[in-house]
């Protein structure tokens, strides 16, 4: 068996991060605030993207910082602060969901460290490596060649749904679209 203070960094860094999204999401569902809530689900969505750039996906590491943990949540904390909620949920009291939660972190640690001492035994395909496999251009090539034709039907798709939500919230009170 390996030792474990003999492992590459990145294996620190990825075990690292990875506590650090458990306990935000952790965080997330047992926050009494709701703004407390989204605060530690940004910390999760930007360890989440730490996660993408361990696995070279750069672009989809700076497009998910860019639409959820700037876009959506920006969204989320203005209908929260918009709502007022000041009340206080008296869910969290019940034990049963502090137990359930403490009892998935135990599970998620458990396999975590399994994960870490199964590490040094398998190892990656050194010749099979593309250092280029999550860059943008790599992307741009594939998605406007090999996938050109979804991509467009996509768009397509995005723009009929956009069309129909228009027309919803436009009509008249009375009136029915179907």
């Amino acid at each position: 068996m390996q030792n474990i203070l003999s492992l590459p960094p990145i294996w620190y860094t990825f075990a690292i991060l990875s506590v650090l999204t458990l306990f935000g999401a952790l965080g997330t569902i047992m926050s009494k605030n709701p703004v407390h809530s989204v605060i530690y689900l940004i910390v999760t969505f930007f360890s989440i993207s730490a996660h993408y750039i361990l696995l070279n996906a750069q672009f989809l590491a700076a497009v998910n910082i860019i639409v959820y943990a700037g876009a959506i949540m920006v969204l989320f904390l203005f209908v929260i602060m918009f709502l007022n909620l000041r009340q206080e949920s008296d869910e969290l009291k019940n034990n049963k969901i502090i137990t359930v939660a403490i009892a998935t972190a135990v599970l998620l640690g458990g396999v975590l460290i399994l994960f870490l001492r199964r590490a040094g035994k398998e190892g990656a395909e050194k010749f099979g490596f593309n250092s280029q496999t999550g860059m943008v251009e790599v992307l741009g090539k594939s998605l406007y060649g090999e996938y050109l034709l979804p991509f467009e039907l996509v768009s397509v798709l995005f723009l009929v749904a956009m069309a129909g939500a228009v027309m919803l919230a436009k009509r008249e009170p009375g009136e029915r679209h179907f």
